[in-house]
């Protein structure tokens, strides 16, 4: 018991209600979600006290962009679209992407750009893609721990870039 409580760092976070930006006040119930903080490659991170919360902070901006912008690809088939054509293996209808979806690409792809050609390899390995730095640092051929501080300047450069400062 001992063993399994020792990888899981919980922490009690507020859930967002749809359409609204992670901090906004709002006077509607509050609902949260207890979450393991060791779960993220950044998560791990901050819990060892490695990158500042407002670091953190702006990694999982950048991570929600990610996940609302739909632009992970599919593990599994789509439910949701029955086949549209004169078969029954008939193509479906290309996707209508909502408005949120959309701009959360915007943003990410804007968020991407500002931090920046060296540096964005690094930031979508470990906070999109959810590698281990050391996976990271192999991949992209760098030393051991060198990974670590440039995760740290591309950090800041999406932080100035959240207005997170």
């Amino acid at each position: 018991m001992a063993g399994l409580k020792r990888n899981r760092l919980l922490a009690e976070r507020p859930l967002p209600r749809d359409g609204q930006e992670p901090g906004s006040p709002s006077r509607a119930l509050r609902r949260s979600v207890t979450v393991n903080l060791a779960e993220s490659p950044l998560g791990w991170l901050k819990a060892r006290g490695m990158v500042s919360d407002t670091q953190f902070d702006a990694g999982e901006r950048l991570r929600a962009d990610w996940e609302r912008s739909q632009l992970s690809p599919r593990v599994t088939m789509r439910w949701d679209a029955p086949p549209m054509g004169r078969s029954a293996r008939g193509a479906p209808e290309a996707d209508d992407p909502t408005i949120a979806q959309l701009a959360a690409k915007r943003r990410f792809e804007a968020a991407v750009a500002a931090v920046g050609p060296g540096l964005s390899d690094i930031v979508w390995r470990v906070i999109c893609a959810g590698e281990g730095m050391r996976d990271a640092e192999r991949a992209l051929g760098w030393p051991a721990r060198a990974g670590r501080l440039v995760l740290g300047l591309a950090l800041d450069r999406l932080a100035a870039f959240y207005r997170l400062e």
